[in-house]
């Protein structure tokens, strides 16, 4: 194992960073309380920045966590890195430029290192000036070491490219300070203009990498260093320069956004390993070998690979399309809702590029060069892409032009003729993505077949990582019995709400088979995670089925201990797909049914047996209904409005009635009691005058004064929809006396006992309640 000149106290800071990192994590995962670990992490990556997300909207799940803890563990990495210094031996000679290059990127990584330990109290002190002071500090750094690559290049790389790297460096620092000190003044307009100078970033892209492909040359700086250097420029890019508002709450996106800032380590790695290599003792010098080239093989299977992407490509322009992948699939959304216009256009020239068949002149030049670098290039870049299509495929949606032009959010990149209807209504963007990723998956597999790499490049060390791969994504892919299919999602469960103006199209009805699912993941007997497929959950029932069918005692004592289910309780859940189930639900029902048939046939049979009215004098009408009534809570009760406004819900009506009392008025409110657990057989009778009173056969009959605002009394029961005749006489408003008639029965039957209740109405002044006669002691 080398050693390091501040190898142990870079060990240590590293250990100690990685321990209280896990302590954070098992912190999190025991008590579900993560943000103190999403904190530290992330360092908030400047989601403070978004508007309407606080810390109180970050929630961080065991899996977060877990992932949390793995990025707390490439940081502990990043500072092993960064602090352990340049290897242990005799240093290289450091001559003016070298030592100077060297001094410039530990600034840059000890101005890096400061602006991410003072992001939490830049936040807390809102001194936001801070973060362009260390901006402006960055690129004069930068120009700094752009001008010193120029220097120390000079012995391995030609004047051109050191030309190139300079030129295009320089415009990119000047452009950083420009865009930080404007932006400071808040002078937008001019950091505009400084910003499309930089070209969103892409002329710093193209310094580094020009730089990257010189220390891949030189043999001061390791293959290591180069790879991390190009994972820094991938991270880069994949970060957002401009994001849109998406409202209140906690987008997933900003939580990637988040992630990928917390990995972005590999920028201040790549300065500290090229700065410690600068000083690393010389290696042995290697003689120079011409790259090993294979055979060139017959035109047939390389004519096959270069074609292949031509194909879907003549298609589209068959049809007046000329896109890969237009404006579907949540690639392309994301890249143009959150990556700015810069990186939008971008997306807009690969489009068109993979569109026409560009592709295949990267496998032309694969096929003409045939070197290991070239070819793995090229398939690599194929992969690539062919899963950039096979996403967008499989997350684009149908759209329709039925409700007018469509319109697409983000940067307007695509031009208005390709959202033109077709015959049936439908927006044709161009034959599906999913067919150039098949053509373009081919030729990258006919590459590495036709030209593979020597067998001298197949050092044993690469057999470790790719039994790794594959053991990993072998665990990705699913067995036979567990294969994916449909989702019946918890959304796709409630019905579509008809107010919606949504212009997606209507969601079909569902299946039987998805009504099963909805109805088994809503009664919540049996758990399933909400990505289980609906060919599980049938696969699973139908099991369940089985075992309640043959309702063998032993096979149901063993489900209750395994799983805890109960025979009984699965009749229900399981009756849309199982015989037996359904079976005894429909008896139940039908039993049910039955006895309330029976109920109903008594209490009309009760009714019809107790004894009728019959009025002493010639009442203007009287009703006897011929229907048994219930009510929900023991009340019937009728409001109108009166002049006052009064709420009839605080008037204390219910109050005034009393323990034993019958009835109780107020203007516009008159309430009767009753008992909610017995029929009502009831009859009206309104009286143009005052009728003679009558006590014998009642248990309890009182009289009080009611003031009816509009004439219209109509007692009424809405939670039972119990509703008794109009009281008024004729429909006069004004004031009458209510003398209500109670009597409580026993009956030989299944209802054990009812109610008899005698309303009269008739005009009469006088609010003074009269009881003439009291409910018995029972």
């Amino acid at each position: 194992m080398r050693r390091y000149r501040f190898g142990r106290i870079a060990a240590l800071i590293a250990l100690g960073y990685l321990a209280a990192v896990t302590v954070l994590g098992a912190f999190a995962l025991t008590t579900g309380r993560g943000d103190l670990l999403w904190n530290v992490v992330t360092r908030d990556s400047g989601m403070s920045w978004f508007p309407g997300l606080g810390e109180d909207t970050i929630s961080v799940s065991w899996g977060l966590a877990v992932v949390l803890i793995l990025i707390g563990a490439l940081q502990a990495w990043a500072l092993w890195q960064v602090l352990r210094g340049r290897a242990g031996g005799e240093p290289a000679p450091r001559g003016g430029a070298v030592g100077l290059l060297r001094l410039a990127l530990y600034l840059g990584v000890g101005n890096g290192l400061i602006g991410i330990a003072s992001a939490p109290l830049v936040l807390a002190w809102e001194i936001h000036w801070f973060w362009s002071v260390t901006g402006i500090v960055s690129g004069l750094v930068q120009l700094a070491i752009v001008g010193l690559f120029f220097l120390v290049l000079r012995d391995t790389v030609s004047r051109g490219p050191r030309l190139f790297s300079l030129v295009v460096g320089t415009v990119a620092g000047v452009s950083s300070i420009g865009q930080e000190i404007t932006g400071a003044f808040d002078l937008y307009s001019v950091a505009r203009i400084f910003a499309l100078a930089d070209g969103y970033g892409y002329v710093w892209l193209a310094w580094s990498v020009s730089i990257l492909a010189a220390q891949a040359r030189d043999p001061r700086w390791s293959a290591a260093t180069v790879r991390t250097g190009v994972i820094a420029q991938v991270l880069s890019v994949l970060q957002p320069n401009g994001v849109v508002s998406f409202g209140g709450g906690f987008p997933e996106i900003f939580r990637v956004y988040a992630l990928l800032g917390a990995v972005s380590v590999f920028g201040l790695v790549w300065d500290a390993r090229t700065a410690h290599e600068l000083a690393n003792p010389l290696p042995p010098p290697v003689p120079r070998q011409a790259p090993a080239r294979p055979a060139a093989r017959r035109w047939p299977l390389p004519a096959v690979a270069i074609v292949l992407p031509l194909i879907p490509a003549a298609v589209n322009l068959a049809h007046g399309r000329y896109l890969w992948i237009g404006p579907r699939g949540v690639v392309e959304e994301t890249v143009r809702l959150n990556g700015g216009s810069g990186n939008a256009l971008t997306w807009l020239v690969l489009d068109v590029f993979v569109g026409v068949g560009g592709p295949a002149l990267l496998i032309l030049a694969a096929v003409l060069r045939r070197t290991r670098r070239v070819v793995r290039f090229a398939a690599l870049t194929l992969t690539i892409a062919a899963a950039v299509g096979f996403v967008s495929a499989l997350t684009a949606t149908r759209v329709s032009g039925e409700f007018g032009d469509f319109f697409y959010e983000g940067t307007q990149i695509y031009p208005e003729g390709l959202f033109s209807q077709g015959e049936d209504g439908e927006l044709f963007f161009g034959i599906s993505p999913s067919w150039y990723s098949a053509a373009l998956l081919a030729s990258a597999l006919l590459l590495l077949s036709l030209y593979p790499a020597a067998p001298a490049r197949r050092v044993r060390h690469h057999v470790l990582p790719a039994g790794l791969a594959t053991l990993v994504a072998l665990g990705f892919v699913p067995v036979a019995d567990q294969a994916r299919g449909p989702v019946t999602a918890a959304e796709d469960c409630d019905p579509r709400e008809t107010w919606s103006r949504s212009r997606e199209r209507e969601r079909p009805e569902l299946t039987r088979d998805q009504r099963f699912v909805c109805s088994l993941r809503q009664a919540d007997l049996i758990k399933f995670a909400a990505a289980t497929p609906d060919a599980v959950i049938l696969a699973h029932a139908r099991r369940l089925c089985g075992v309640y069918t043959r309702n063998d005692p032993q096979e149901v004592a063993r489900l209750q201990a395994t799983e805890g289910l109960k025979r009984d309780a699965l009749t229900h859940p399981l009756a849309e797909i199982c015989p037996s189930a359904r079976a005894a639900v429909e008896a139940a029902a039908a039993s049910q049914d039955r006895e309330m048939r029976e109920w109903q046939a008594d209490a009309q049979r009760m009714c019809d047996s107790s004894p009728r009215h019959r009025p002493l004098v010639e009442p203007a009408t009287a009703i006897r209904m011929k229907e048994p009534q219930w009510t929900d809570y023991g009340v019937v009760e009728t409001y109108e409005p009166t002049e006052d406004g009064g709420d009839p819900f605080e008037d204390d009506s219910l109050d005034q009635a009393g323990a034993d009392g019958l009835v109780a008025a107020l203007p516009g409110h008159l309430m009767i009691r009753t008992h909610s657990d017995y029929r009502l057989c009831v009859t009206v009778e309104t009286y143009s005058r005052r009728p003679p009173v009558e006590t014998k056969g009642w248990d309890q009959v009182v009289e009080v004064g009611y003031e009816s605002p509009t004439g219209e009394i109509v007692l009424r029961d809405d939670m039972s929809g119990t509703k008794f005749p109009d009281l008024s006489l004729d429909g006069r408003a004004g004031h009458y006396r209510i003398r209500v008639h109670y009597d409580w029965f026993r009956w030989q039957g299944p209802h054990e006992g009812g109610q008899r209740l005698l309303i009269m109405a008739f005009p009469g002044k006088g609010d003074k309640p009269i009881t003439y006669r009291k409910p018995p002691r029972r």
